[in-house]
This record gives C-alpha cells, sequence and structure tokens, in this order.
C-alpha cells in the first residue's frame, strides 16, 4: 500500500473540460498537489464527473484510509451577484463497512469554491498548488517589484482540495454517495491517504541548519537549494562561519561581520507533514534527503556523508524591546540586529533579516534596513517588536561612531515581552561644535533620510536626486530647502548630482532651483544616445549663481573636467570615497599646485549594503554661528572638516584649527603640532603629512583605541599639513564590512602655513598634468563626444555657438594655470 494512493475515476466521468464554459482551464492526467498524487482523466475526452440536478451519484471505493482528498470544484457561484456565503452544494455520505454512514455537508466557500475563487478562497479547503518562493536569480522584468516578496500565494490552477478525516480509520470505506443540493460542480479525483498525518502542511515552519562536513562541499560559492515534496522551505541562506562568542568578541561590534559566501553552514524554514522528504541539493548534483518526520523526532539527522541536517528550536516569545540612551533615560535612535547563538537572525517586524534576498540589489529596497556584511541592522526610533529565540539571544546595536556600541548576549525566557538594552555616548562632537553630515545619498526618501541619520548619529543627510539612463530618481524630493528634524538635530536637503560619463560628477548643495539637465553624453548617466548638452563648470556656475556649494565627488573620477573647475576655483571641496593612495596622491596634487581644497566624506550610498554615514563629514560651526544647512555648508567651504570612516580626529598647527592659515616669518619656522585619535574601531597608525610626505607619526601595530601625537615640524616656505588615521601603516586598509569594503580611516582638511605673504603654492608638474587635461578634453569635444549638428537645435544655454560653449570652461582654465605660471616667470 502507498502512502497516498489516487483512485481511478475514468469509468465514472461523464464531462469534459467544456463543462468548465467560460472558467479557466484546469490541469488533467496524472497530477502531483502539494506532494500529494492524484488521477484525473484525460484532457482530450471525458475527465470530471460532474454533478447537476437532484440524482444521487455514487463512488464505489472498498478500501481503508485515513483521510479521503478530493479534487473539486464549483462552476457556479452568485456571490457577486449579493448572494449567500456558505449554502449548501451537496452531501458527501461516506458508506462504512460495518458502521453507520457518515454525512458531510459540502458548502460554498467552506469545503467547495470556485476557480478561481470567486468572492474569497474557502474556508476549509486548499487550493490545489502550495505556496513556495519566486525564482531566486532570475525572472521577467515587470516581475522585479514582486520579487522582493519573495514569496508567492498557492492559488487553484483548476481545483480546490479537501481532505476528509475517516472517524473508523480501520473500517473499509465501501463508497461515497454524492448527494446534490445546490449549483453544478465537478468532482476531479479523489486520493486516499494511508498515514496518520494531515496531508496538508498547517504547522509553523522550523528552522533547519544545513551543514555539509566535507569540506569541497563547504568551501563551494554558496548554491544550495532545499525542495520540499509535502511542504514549503524558504531560500537557504549562509550562516556565519565563526561562533557567536567570537562574534561577541570582536573589534568591529555594531559594525557587521565578514560575509560567508559559501555553502557551509547554512540554513533554512521549513514546514512540512511528517512523510515529506527534505532534499538538498546544488544547481550541479543532490546532497542528501531527510525524512521530515524522523529529524523532528530525532532532532538531527546525518543524511548521508556529505549532509547533516538538524532542527533547531522553535520555541520564542513576541518582545517588545527599547534601545535606551544611558544619559538621558529615554529611548534613542539606533540600529539593531538580533541573531541566535547558530547565527539566525531575527528582525524586528517591519523589516528584513535578508534584504532583497542578500542579493546586493542596486536601487530596490534602500531604506530601513542596512546589511554590513553577514549581519542585517533595522533603523527603529529606539523601539522595536516582533520574534526572538527563548534562551541565548545575541543583540548587536549601534548609533553612529560616537556611542559605544552593544554587542553581547542576553537571556529571552519564556513568557518574557520586554527586553531593555542601554546604549552610551562616549563623544559628542555637537558640543565641541562639530556637526556630521553625508555629502553624497542616493534613492532614500527625505523622511528615509532622517530616519537613518538619527540612527546613525548624522546631522546632515545631502539626498541627491540625479538621471541614470532612462531612470530619475529621487526628483519628487526636491524642495529648494532644508528639512528639519522636529528635535533639530539632523538635517536633510535635497540638492543634485549632475553626471556625465566623461567629464565627470558634480555634487551641488543648497539649490533653491533645479539646474538641469542633471546629465548628458550618454549612457550610463544619461540616455542612450545621449549628446553633450553642458559643462560641469556651467552647472557649477548656476549652483552658485544661487547661492549653493559646489563638490567634486569621488575626486577624480571620473577623470575629465575635475581640474578645470579646480584651475578656476569653481569647486568648493572634493571627496573622497576610497581609501585609496591614488585617490590620497590626487588630492594632494592639486593642494602642492596652490589649490585650497577642502576634503569632505560621503558613501554615495545606492544600495541596502552601506548604511548612511560610514564616510562622513565632520564641519566645525564657531559657538557664535547657530547649526544650520546654511552655517554647516559655509564652513565646509571655509575648510573647516575632516573626513572620517570611524576616528574622531583632533588637529591643530600652533594653536590654529583645521582650514586655518598659519602666518609665519618669510623664511619660515617651526610649528607645533597636536593631534589625537579616536575610535569605537581599533585604529593603527596617525600621521601628519607635510606636502604629501609623513613628518610625524605614531602607531600601535595590534590596534587601540586612541593614538595622540605631539610633534615639532620644520616649514622653509608656503606649505600645508593635515592629519591622517587608519590602518597599519596608513596605506594598509581595515575594511569597513559595508558592501565597498571601504577602509577605516580619517583625514582631515589642511592647515595652510604662509611664510611672509598670502599663501601661495605652485608645483610644475601638477601645472603641466592640469593643462594636459584641458587639451584632453577639448580634443575629446572636437573628436569624441556625442552632438546634435550645427543648427539643427536650440540648446537650453540659448547661445548660437555650442562648440565654443563646451570648450570656454577649459580655456579659461588653461588661461588661469598660464596667469599663474606667467607671475612666477615660467615659460608656457
Amino acid at each position: 500500500m502507498t502512502e497516498y494512493e489516487p483512485i481511478d475515476l475514468t469509468t465514472l466521468t461523464n464531462a469534459g473540460l467544456d463543462v468548465l464554459a467560460e472558467g479557466p482551464s484546469a490541469p488533467t492526467g496524472e497530477q502531483n498537489f502539494h506532494g500529494l498524487p492524484f488521477m484525473i482523466g484525460p484532457g482530450d475526452g471525458k475527465c470530471f464527473i460532474a454533478i447537476e440536478g437532484d440524482d444521487s451519484f455514487e463512488i464505489p471505493i472498498g478500501k481503508t484510509a485515513r483521510h479521503v482528498i478530493v479534487a473539486h470544484r464549483l462552476l457556479r457561484s452568485e456571490i457577486l451577484e449579493s448572494g449567500p456565503i456558505g449554502e449548501p452544494v451537496a452531501d458527501y455520505v461516506f458508506h462504512l463497512e460495518n458502521s453507520d454512514p457518515v454525512t458531510v455537508p459540502i458548502r460554498e466557500r467552506f469545503e467547495i469554491a470556485t476557480v478561481p475563487n470567486t468572492g474569497g478562497a474557502p474556508f476549509d479547503a486548499f487550493p490545489d498548488q502550495k505556496d513556495g518562493v519566486q525564482p531566486r536569480y532570475e525572472g521577467r522584468w515587470e516581475e522585479a517589484g514582486r520579487r522582493q516578496m519573495e514569496s508567492s500565494r498557492g492559488q487553484s490552477r483548476g481545483y480546490v482540495l479537501w481532505d476528509w478525516q475517516n472517524p473508523q480509520p480501520d473500517a473499509k470505506i465501501e463508497r461515497i454517495q454524492i448527494v446534490p443540493k445546490g449549483p453544478a460542480f465537478i468532482i476531479a479525483a479523489i486520493t486516499l491517504g494511508h498515514l496518520d498525518e494531515r496531508p496538508f502542511s498547517v504547522n509553523a515552519p522550523g528552522e533547519v541548519i544545513i551543514t555539509l562536513p566535507q569540506s569541497s562541499d563547504a568551501d563551494a560559492p554558496f548554491d544550495l537549494e532545499v525542495e520540499v515534496d509535502r511542504g514549503i522551505a524558504t531560500y537557504p541562506y549562509p550562516l556565519p562561519r565563526t561562533s557567536s562568542g567570537d562574534f561577541v568578541d570582536d573589534a568591529a561590534k555594531g559594525w557587521g561581520q565578514a560575509r560567508n559566501d559559501q555553502n557551509s553552514p547554512a540554513y533554512v524554514e521549513v514546514a512540512a507533514t511528517p512523510s515529506a522528504t527534505v532534499k538538498v541539493k546544488t544547481s550541479e548534483e543532490d546532497l542528501g534527503e531527510v525524512n521530515w518526520g524522523e529529524l523532528a523526532e530525532k532532532g538531527e539527522v546525518e543524511a548521508s556523508p556529505r549532509l547533516n541536517v538538524r532542527l533547531v528550536s522553535g520555541d520564542r516569545n513576541w518582545v517588545h524591546t527599547k534601545v535606551i540612551d544611558d544619559d538621558t533615560g529615554k529611548p534613542v535612535p539606533c540600529r539593531v540586529h538580533f541573531r541566535s547563538t547558530d547565527g539566525i537572525p531575527y528582525a524586528p517586524h517591519g523589516h528584513h533579516a535578508h534584504v532583497n534576498s542578500d542579493m546586493g540589489t542596486w536601487h530596490i529596497d534602500v531604506g530601513g534596513d542596512v546589511r554590513l556584511g553577514q549581519a542585517s541592522y533595522a533603523y527603529i526610533d529606539g523601539t522595536c517588536q516582533g520574534w526572538l529565540p527563548r534562551g541565548e539571544v545575541v543583540v548587536d546595536v549601534a548609533r553612529g561612531y560616537e556611542y559605544e556600541p552593544i554587542r553581547r548576549k542576553v537571556e529571552i525566557a519564556p513568557g518574557q515581552r520586554e527586553l531593555e538594552l542601554r546604549i552610551k555616548r562616549w563623544h559628542h562632537a555637537n558640543e565641541s561644535r562639530w556637526f556630521s553630515g553625508d555629502s553624497h545619498v542616493h534613492f532614500l526618501s527625505t523622511q528615509g533620510s532622517h530616519t537613518e541619520a538619527q540612527g546613525e548619529d548624522l546631522n546632515v543627510v545631502n539626498l541627491l536626486p540625479s538621471q541614470w539612463g532612462s531612470l530619475f530618481t529621487n526628483s519628487e524630493e526636491f524642495t529648494g530647502r532644508e528639512s528639519v528634524s522636529p528635535d533639530g538635530n539632523s538635517i536633510v536637503y535635497v540638492g543634485s548630482e549632475n553626471r556625465q560619463h566623461f567629464l565627470g560628477h558634480l555634487i551641488l548643495l543648497r539649490l533653491k532651483e533645479d539646474v538641469m539637465p542633471w546629465c548628458t553624453d550618454g549612457p550610463g548617466e544619461a540616455e542612450l544616445g545621449g549628446t553633450l548638452e553642458v559643462t560641469m563648470s556651467d552647472w557649477a556656475d548656476r549652483c552658485h549663481g544661487q547661492g549653493g556649494t559646489v563638490i567634486i565627488p569621488h575626486l577624480p573620477n571620473p577623470n575629465g573636467e575635475p581640474a578645470a573647475l579646480i584651475a578656476t576655483g569653481r569647486a568648493d571641496a572634493v571627496e573622497m570615497l576610497r581609501h585609496g593612495m591614488y585617490n590620497h596622491l590626487e588630492y594632494y596634487r592639486y593642494l602642492n599646485g596652490g589649490y585650497k581644497l577642502p576634503l569632505v566624506g560621503g558613501t554615495d550610498k545606492m544600495s541596502s549594503d552601506v548604511p548612511v554615514g560610514i564616510y562622513r563629514t565632520y564641519v566645525y560651526i564657531p559657538p557664535d554661528e547657530p547649526f544650520t544647512y546654511e552655517s554647516w555648508c559655509r564652513n565646509l567651504t571655509a575648510g573647516r572638516t575632516y573626513h572620517s570612516g570611524g576616528p574622531i580626529l583632533d588637529f591643530s598647527v600652533d594653536g590654529h584649527r583645521i582650514g586655518d592659515t598659519v602666518t609665519l616669518p618669510g623664511n619660515g619656522g617651526t610649528v607645533e603640532v597636536s593631534a589625537t585619535a579616536e575610535s569605537i574601531l581599533p585604529i593603527h597608525t596617525l600621521e601628519v603629512v607635510q606636502e604629501g610626505r609623513v613628518v610625524a607619526s605614531t602607531e600601535n601595530a595590534s590596534g587601540t583605541r586612541r593614538l595622540e601625537l605631539n610633534a615639532k615640524v620644520d616649514v622653509s616656505g608656503h606649505s600645508w599639513l593635515a592629519l591622517r588615521c587608519g590602518g597599519p601603516g596608513y596605506t594598509t586598509s581595515i575594511p569597513h564590512h559595508d558592501g565597498w569594503g571601504r577602509g577605516l580611516m580619517a583625514h582631515t582638511s589642511p592647515v595652510y602655513i604662509a611664510c611672509g605673504e598670502e599663501w601661495w603654492m605652485f608645483n610644475q608638474d601638477t601645472a603641466q598634468y592640469m593643462l594636459t587635461m584641458m587639451d584632453g578634453c577639448i580634443t575629446y569635444i572636437r573628436n569624441t563626444s556625442r552632438q546634435h549638428r550645427s543648427g539643427d537645435i536650440t540648446h537650453h544655454h540659448g547661445e548660437d555657438d555650442h562648440q565654443a560653449y563646451l570648450e570656454r570652461p577649459f580655456i579659461e582654465a588653461r588661461t588661469a594655470i598660464h596667469k599663474r605660471m606667467h607671475y612666477l616667470g615660467i615659460p608656457h
């Protein structure tokens, strides 16, 4: 005897697919619904038992069974015409050997329903298709948004499935008598269940940990799939390879964990009947399978030499969590991560344990949660609620760089409904008049920016609309004014990032009106076939004309027009997105060339694996000025800034602050340098840089929370000094766990040192480099860029000679450089 036995009804069928009239067609032949076999007649003949009228119909069985599963379907309904629900359709009378018949009423929207389910799904029957997951790695474009749902609800392709449990399972079922009592319906198939189990899984899912003992399987790139015939399974996900103790003790508390991209260990959630088979495989091969009932009984099963499967206890509580600021005693915005000691994440309700299946998606669902390597965090206002497992739970809480993160184990007792965590500020930059901001954020909403800014203890978010081929983002967010949180601690201002793939990108802050076009010159910034319509210099001039601030992002790339912007004084600051010496040397090149350039830090956040402010700009605002967006931008332009990916810096030269100019006699002299760096994350090196050379440093090879140095630095002519902090030797980057893997570092804007006159520096190599860039860009404009034919259109700038318009900033920059060279008597 098989576990589930389909009954052959072909000698009793009296109707074909045409009986369905205008309703959707239905599957015929041998079928498998919910892992159960059904035998339906062939679709090219009579395949259904149609019941209509008053005559009874009998279906002989002649077998014992614990369950009878009927695939049937109502052909007509009056529910949409305000008809009643629960109207009798028929009685199914089960005639048992040596026993009284058992009569079961079959009612509309209870045991039977139309397909599709008119007026709602049946209360006491199942669709013929089970719930499941959507394709994980591919799909149709129009389903991209729905793909984020991950799961899909089972619907009826042709039938609803009703299960009758035999009260006398040892008694033979002689026949089933069908007594019509209402509208017409069909019976397509009947299957007998011989197991002592409900044929359909209705239990809550359990978490299953998958371990692959063989290293070749375990170390392979993640490619696991889990199939369940009589149940459901989520996508499987890798688990961390480190123990919970190592995670708790890791120095990167609050800032994620290295991601496991390999097959083992992993976990999946499964709900199934005891007879179900759980199969674990990759896209290439089967690794093994396990019976769900055996796993539920034993807790752990070695399914094969290549596969070990363990079922985790499902005991859990719905817990209300508060994160309290230790100084104020009030809930404080932050981000939180909860996991079991096995590493299984538990997100607060309304948040994601795996944002978009940890797929690293761009532009889709970038707000409210953030993933740092293996750990996904939820941004909360200081309170949250959701399921937590009983027993030991690991909590990980962070709020920017000025709060001491929490990462520890807590005990969730049976019945516990409340959890309080306390987080303490160790540094208060605002009290010292330093205000942090992210220069470069995309795709969040204004309110979302406030939420994440407060969760990261960040004062300013510059939210930047832009164009990406045929996609325009955040255009509806632009207002031309700042948005200030009720407590005044966070400001969001919507500016824009105007972009060209060759000449470069530009961040425009404090805009009162849009500066358009946002992007030109083709993909991936502008549209396919887009022409070169505008220069970055024009964008900068129009921004400055509104009293705005211009920043060159991710210096130097794309490396076209930045040199011209710097030469003509159109750039108010430059941004560093990566800890790479190329970026540093490019910055030092321009400083040595005599250009005062404040340094800012920003994230270029475009995905859920980058937290706002992981690279941030600290701006000093003097005590006599209020903290406003205007004052933040003004002091940024004045150079009172440092860029931080973690460390908090303090730097002075002869008592002067970052951005100041120290004046020495004409023959120079010696200056006193004082510097400190403190960090919640380990720092190794603190260096004073003069014109790109390290002139004073201190180091802790094993990493420390604080570094300090005081030194005398000789100055023989106009110069600049800056402070930087980072990993061993500074050039060795200790990576964050964000999607960029950007280095943990900090770097100040310069303190300028003038000797006997106004500060002035010049470097012949820098000048020649910039002149070559001017020639290259003019060559690009003339020979390579896509443009309209002259006279075909009217350009946005309204000038007749578009070529002259495009070349003008580069000619101006070349003239400005030649003027500097002429001043020094250098041939050009």
